[in-house]
């Protein structure tokens, strides 16, 4: 079946919402609409369309000047088994200790590592991007230098895999959530095939406002691999959900990105304990003093 996309940008994240939206209501309609936040750093919103049929160009036009957006642009997307591609394109990723891997390669897993099953279908948060791996490897050091989480929770967890990490090398269950539905379901379904239910609980939550999340408080080391904004956004929750000397695993940052992110938990009571920059991505890990 061919599909076409329709994206454009805007610097504003209000209007970039509301133009998705009406794009729900095009003829021919979308099968799905999606709003992101550029992650290079130029406060820039991005907002794309899926369809079936190929959209019309007059109402994309008009809906872009109506909202302030740059004129559409309009691809037509080749008939691809994406599902057979990912399995063919993403290859076991080793990060310490952790290699993680799809069912397709269960057969690749070395003697002595700890193992972390990522179905290719569900790929973001595989490892393979700088910011999953920097995260796993902020574990594996905190882990080798003797540091143990009892009290663990993965803000905006996409597949869980860094809760299920925690939970794979430490007897304590960890918290994992995620502002979107449908990645908290992933992460359940990876929770399951990684043998974790009951030590691995998932919830939808903005943050940490979620009852559960509020209660398990003070945390000893806290994962949130998201963007700088929500990371800056996050920075007094995290210092006051956070127990003097625990830890705070930060990412999804680009390296030009980092020195600023540290500047905001540092001004709320953190000390930069190890920074890894891998490719163009910086992980933080963070003491809380």
């Amino acid at each position: 079946m061919t599909t076409f996309t329709a994206i454009t940008t805007l610097t504003s994240e209000t209007s970039a919402y509301a133009l998705s939206e009406a794009m729900e209501n095009m003829d021919p309609e979308p099968t799905g609409v999606g709003v992101f936040e550029m992650e290079d750093g130029s406060g820039l919103w991005e907002v794309g369309g899926y369809f079936i049929e190929e959209p019309d160009d007059v109402e994309l036009r008009l809906l872009a000047e109506a909202f302030g957006a740059k004129a559409f642009v309009v691809s037509e997307l080749p008939e691809i088994d994406w599902v057979a591609k990912v399995k063919r394109d993403l290859s076991p990723v080793e990060a310490g200790r952790f290699f993680v891997y799809g069912s397709h390669d269960a057969d690749k897993l070395p003697e002595g590592r700890v193992g972390l099953l990522i179905e290719a279908a569900m790929a973001f948060g595989t490892g393979h991007h700088g910011t999953t791996l920097g995260c796993l490897r902020a574990l594996d050091r905190l882990d080798k230098a003797g540091f143990q989480g009892k009290r663990v929770a993965d803000i905006g967890c996409g597949t869980a895999v860094l809760a299920m990490g925690a939970a794979k090398i430490w007897p304590d269950s960890v918290l994992a959530s995620d502002i979107d539905a449908i990645a908290v379901e992933v992460a359940e379904a990876n929770v399951t095939a990684n043998g974790l239910d009951g030590r691995v609980r998932c919830l939808e939550a903005t943050g940490f406002d979620h009852p559960e999340l509020q209660a398990a408080a003070p945390y000893d080391l806290v994962f949130a691999n998201i963007l700088m904004g929500p990371l800056i956004a996050l920075a007094p929750d995290m210092a006051a959900m956070i127990g003097q000397g625990g830890h705070a695993i930060l990412s999804g940052l680009l390296v030009e990105q980092a020195d600023t992110v540290l500047a905001a938990y540092t001004a709320v009571g953190f000390t930069l304990q190890n920074r890894e920059d891998i490719g163009d991505w910086a992980t933080l890990t963070l003491t809380r003093v």
